[in-house]
């Protein structure tokens, strides 16, 4: 993720300098110089969206449908790294998890790690 962060930095900074031009750069070209930055401006959405936005928002989508599609008996683990099962779930977007026998905690939905969940249901490996 370090190099993809570096090489999109360089990308951005090319094209950000490339359509910088002097004052009264362009006045022999007949306005040619306004067309390439408008094409670099272009660009550069292009590739912040590609880069950060899209990513972004297909992120949030699997982490909706994965809050959605929790039920009861499910293990989880919540973003301060709270281990538990569910055992209940709230109208009211709250959820009951057992965190030990007899012990149980009420938490929000929003507040489950995708990632250390799926980690935690991950069906070990045999090391042969």
């Amino acid at each position: 993720m370090k190099f993809r962060i570096s090489y999109l930095t360089a990308v951005i900074g090319l094209l950000f300098f490339s359509a910088c031009t002097p004052p009264g750069a362009d006045q022999g070209k007949g306005g040619a110089g306004g067309t390439i930055q408008l094409v670099f401006l272009g660009l550069m959405i292009l590739v912040f969206w590609m880069f950060f936005i899209r990513p972004q928002a297909k992120r949030a989508k699997n982490q909706k449908s994965f809050i959605e599609n929790l039920g009861k008996g499910d293990k989880i683990v919540t973003i301060a790294g709270i281990h538990g099962t569910i055992n209940k779930t709230n109208e009211d977007g709250t959820l009951s998890i057992e965190v030990s026998p007899g012990s149980y905690l009420k938490i929000e939905k929003s507040a489950i790690s995708m990632d250390w969940t799926a980690a935690l249901n991950k069906p070990a490996t045999d090391k042969k």
